[in-house]
């Protein structure tokens, strides 16, 4: 799938966001490696700490569907591009390394990166393996 391709899945996964504290509408784009593609929109509420975020929601699909790897990863929002949150990247890594698209909300201002670049030495399941 072209980059641009995926980062219009974003763009369009982000008009359903549900942002009324923040208005910081995010959309994203998760591609498996079977093709398949999974979306998600940011999804706020009153009690910030149960906000699930785009990138979060489009894995959890992804997940719930029985995808477990996958090549990469757009995220549209704002007025420039973006990059998906700690937590995000965090949860995002336990499924291994893949290109991350960053684009703005219109989608037409992007850069590409890697998991492993935003996260370097991610804490991993194999430091389970190290403390046994």
């Amino acid at each position: 799938m072209h980059p641009q391709q995926l980062i219009d899945r974003a763009c369009q996964a982000r008009e359903h966001a549900y942002c009324p504290y923040s208005g910081f509408a995010v959309g994203a784009a998760l591609l498996g490696a079977s093709g398949a593609v999974y979306t998600g929109a940011n999804c706020e509420c009153a009690s910030y700490g149960g906000t699930i975020c785009a990138e979060r929601a489009a894995l959890t699909a992804a997940v719930t569907a029985g995808e477990r790897q996958f090549t990469s990863l757009a995220v549209a929002a704002g007025d420039t591009p973006v990059t998906p949150c700690g937590i995000c990247r965090q949860l995002l890594a336990e499924f291994g390394d893949m290109t991350v698209i960053c684009a703005d909300a219109t989608g037409t201002h992007s850069h590409e990166t890697t998991l492993s670049a935003l996260l370097p030495e991610a804490f991993s399941a194999a430091e389970f393996e190290k403390s046994r």
